[in-house]
């Protein structure tokens, strides 16, 4: 029966179905052909009683705000503060777009939103100065990386519920990896570009000036300090906190900024309506399916087979990170937590003894760097749009940010106090 329901997926998977609707054919063919008589209304059962919960209702409220902030001009805010604190810089705009990108993430919680919202902006300029189309798509790909990775995450909402674990201290955890990563591409960017847009002398900006624009960019930087801050300071639950920051997003892009109008908001409330529904759909699918899943005993017959196979608990981190790269590379961030999460938690958690926070964060990792390595790779499809430049070309100019994003990550799991660290501290 296991077998019948991964060929189902894999062979639907194939076809270019819907990851909701691939699921979904799978565990009905399993349920009408396999040998356990199961009545299909639990598969109905097992939907709803998955999205009655609490804590995802914070899902369909970050994504209402990261779509208000998104047209309420944050990103341009934003890409003027960072601006002039890096500015100095030599590959000044290659950071600008990194630096701005781990900021707008912490809004929308989104890569292809992050890419669109920060490379619509500065792939332009790059393409201005010198840069190639295919070097300016992808360093705003791989900066993109950051949009699910910097707290508040929709991702970490999703695998906190299936683990069982705090979604504050995901969120506080997923600071010090976004940071670290953050740093990884500014590195790579400087050593590559450094010289193609040299340190410019003289560009320097008033007191007045600075000023100015600090003072447009604050309700755009408070935003993540308000939520991180209610959440882990006990004033609020996460979902709370979500709706706290569509009330706070609509008033800063309506009465601060004045970049949003009231004939603007239903459209927005339909593309946030669109893809929560995208979400919860395959969050529902999905719950039938690990249920099934683990009825018929598929996650220790895997647990079993791992140890059986490999003798070191390294040697299986290692398989468990490439195997989540290359799901990386066909299907999106929440369908492989969705599907993996059941699979790994009692192999890698329960019997390995990793720490299910550092778990979520290698997974999230994982899937984001996903997002830049083809033939899924829709960071690379968006910055192919803004930049012009065909995606082979830029699939060749994102490997040395993905060298840096892979052994960051290697990183990550073999020296799991980089994560742990900061919950630890903050006593978690």
């Amino acid at each position: 029966m296991g077998l019948l329901l991964f060929g189902v997926l894999c062979l639907t998977l194939v076809f270019g179905l819907p990851i909701a609707v691939c699921m979904g054919l799978a565990v009905v063919t399993a349920l009408t052909f396999g040998e356990t008589r199961i009545p299909h209304m639990m598969i109905v059962q097992r939907m709803f009683t998955a999205l009655d919960s609490f804590p995802f209702m914070a899902i369909p409220f970050f994504i209402l705000s990261g779509d208000i902030m998104q047209s309420g001009g944050i990103s341009e805010k934003l890409i003027n503060f960072i601006r002039v604190v890096f500015g100095w810089m030599p590959a000044r705009l290659a950071v600008v777009t990194t630096v701005a990108s781990g900021f707008f993430g912490a809004i929308s919680g989104s890569n292809p939103a992050t890419v669109a919202a920060i490379g619509g902006v500065t792939v332009p300029e790059m393409k201005k100065i010198g840069y190639t189309p295919e070097q300016a798509g992808a360093i705003a790909a791989a900066s993109g990386t950051l949009g699910v990775i910097i707290p508040p995450s929709i991702s970490m909402i999703t695998y906190s519920q299936i683990a069982s674990v705090s979604i504050g201290t995901m969120f506080i955890a997923g600071l010090t990896p976004g940071v670290l990563l953050g740093l990884g591409m500014v590195a790579v960017s400087f050593f590559l570009y450094r010289r193609q847009e040299p340190r410019v002398s003289g560009q320097g900006v008033s007191l007045k000036e600075f000023s100015l624009i600090f003072l447009n960019a604050v309700p755009a930087l408070l935003m993540p300090v308000i939520i991180l801050g209610g959440i882990y300071g006990g004033v609020c639950t996460p979902t709370e906190a979500a709706a706290i920051s569509c009330v706070y997003a609509l008033m800063v892009s309506m009465f601060i900024y004045r970049r949003l109008t009231w004939r603007e908001l239903p459209a927005i409330f339909t593309k946030s309506a669109t893809n929560t529904a995208k979400i919860l759909l395959i969050v529902a699918v999905s719950a039938s399916f690990s249920w099934l899943m683990a009825s018929v005993g598929v996650p220790g017959k895997i647990t079993t087979l791992m140890l059986d196979l490999f003798q070191s608990k390294y040697a299986i981190f290692l398989v468990m990170n490439v195997c989540l790269l290359f799901l990386g590379c066909f299907l999106e961030t929440q369908s492989i937590i969705l599907l993996m999460t059941p699979i790994l938690l009692p192999l890698i958690v329960m019997q390995l003894g990793m720490d299910p926070i550092v778990l979520g964060l290698v997974i999230i990792i994982n899937t984001s760097i996903g997002m830049i390595t083809p033939p899924m790779a829709v960071n690379l499809f968006v910055a192919t749009g803004i930049s012009g430049a065909p995606i082979e070309a830029i699939s060749r100019k994102i490997w040395p940010y993905f060298i840096v994003l892979a052994l960051l990550l290697v990183s990550f799991t073999y020296i799991p106090s980089i994560l742990t660290f900061l919950p630890d501290l903050l006593g978690r």
